[in-house]
């Protein structure tokens, strides 16, 4: 994957990312561990303002905590939005997601295309421990996750709609000014819509930790069931 300067320790990541999880898994032979030249082992963990869970969580987690004791958190973003870019294209995700093609190629592929885009040692090493690990297929799923971890330090509160046909404009600045109602002084909303046929009607919404499901897809499962029990 080439020479990095710089590096950074991501023994959280196939272990678990509390002490206890770490304790029970220690002799796992999937941890990886970065050198240590800008982080020492017992520095403490910036933790991000909100939790994902799973193993892209925990990737993303110790991303967050390296990049922010560095100040890079702007510029790793960035650079992953790079990246995700680049495994969407054909030719590099037929060989990167490809659980057919060995490892070495694999790591090979990614770090030559990687190469040409300057990026910093904290981006190239989070590449190379996934490369390590076999977790390559997990780039985009870590890259989200930490996309959701800046989205929170920037006070953004991520909202999903799904309808089941694109909203118009009026109706779509009426559903802001709504969701708007349900954040806290500083907060931001970042809202994402999307159009699913599937549900016949109504929407599903997602903002924070709340889901509210009043699609008429539902509605109509809820109504068969009643009457089934009856």
């Amino acid at each position: 994957m080439g020479k990095t300067s710089k590096s950074v320790p991501f023994n959280i990541l196939e272990s678990g990312h509390t002490k206890q999880a770490q304790t029970k898994h220690c002799n796992s032979p999937q941890v990886r561990l970065f050198s240590t030249t800008v982080i020492k082992p017992a520095a403490k963990l910036v933790k991000p303002p909100i939790q994902v869970y799973g193993v892209e969580g925990r990737y993303a987690t110790a991303l967050f905590s390296a990049a922010s004791k560095q100040k890079k958190l702007d510029q790793v973003e960035r650079e992953l939005g790079r990246v995700a870019t680049l495994i969407k294209d054909p030719k590099l995700s037929s060989v990167v997601l490809n659980p057919h093609v060995k490892r070495s190629v694999k790591q090979k592929t990614f770090g030559d295309a990687l190469t040409k885009e300057n990026l910093s040692p904290i981006t190239v090493n989070l590449i190379k421990v996934l490369a390590d690990n076999g977790r390559l297929t997990l780039t985009a799923d870590v890259i989200s996750a930490f996309s959701k971890m800046m989205s929170a330090h920037r006070g953004e509160v991520l909202c999903s709609v799904t309808t089941a046909q694109p909203l118009e404009e009026a109706h779509l600045t009426e559903l802001k000014t709504a969701l708007t109602g349900f954040l806290q002084k500083g907060e931001t909303l970042k809202l994402e819509t999307k159009s699913d046929p599937s549900i016949f009607g109504g929407m599903i919404v997602s903002i924070g930790d709340k889901y509210v499901d009043m699609s008429t897809k539902t509605k109509i499962q809820k109504l068969t069931k009643i009457m089934k029990e009856t």
